[in-house]
């Protein structure tokens, strides 16, 4: 199957118009018509599949360019629809994310203690931990 992208055709042009319009020069599987997702009014673009190339080249060498009422219809064969990987992620300064999340800390980190200050996690001075809340509950 050949995917065609068809646009600049008239927003009033339906499903069974354009099938109508392209049917001539090759079998069309499929036809996807892009519209609004709020007011359901079409964009002026649509995907279809059809059955083989030579029907597909027919069709873009008939089609494109072609005027409709106001405006100019545009038939391509579009080759980029095999899907593309994703460029690989950045780590935001994590580094390359082996401690995240582990819970390891370095003796530079500081904790909170019930005086409502902070302590280094090199003192040695046992701190009085803080109670916690009770969860709420709905």
């Amino acid at each position: 199957m050949v995917k065609l992208f068809v646009g600049g055709f008239p927003l009033e042009m339906t499903e069974l118009e354009l099938v109508k319009m392209i049917g001539p020069h090759g079998d069309v599987e499929t036809i996807k018509i892009v519209r609004d997702k709020k007011t359901r009014i079409c964009k002026g673009y649509a995907f279809l599949e059809m059955k083989d190339r030579t029907g597909a080249e027919n069709a873009v060498i008939a089609l494109d360019g072609t005027p409709i009422a106001d405006r100019v219809l545009s038939v391509k064969i579009n080759d980029d629809f095999v899907k593309k990987t994703p460029p690989p992620r950045k780590s935001f300064g994590y580094g390359n994310n082996t401690n995240r999340g582990s819970g390891n800390r370095t003796n530079n980190t500081r904790s909170y203690n019930s005086q409502n200050n902070y302590r280094s996690n090199n003192d040695q001075s046992p701190g009085v931990d803080r109670p916690r809340r009770p969860r709420k509950t709905m």
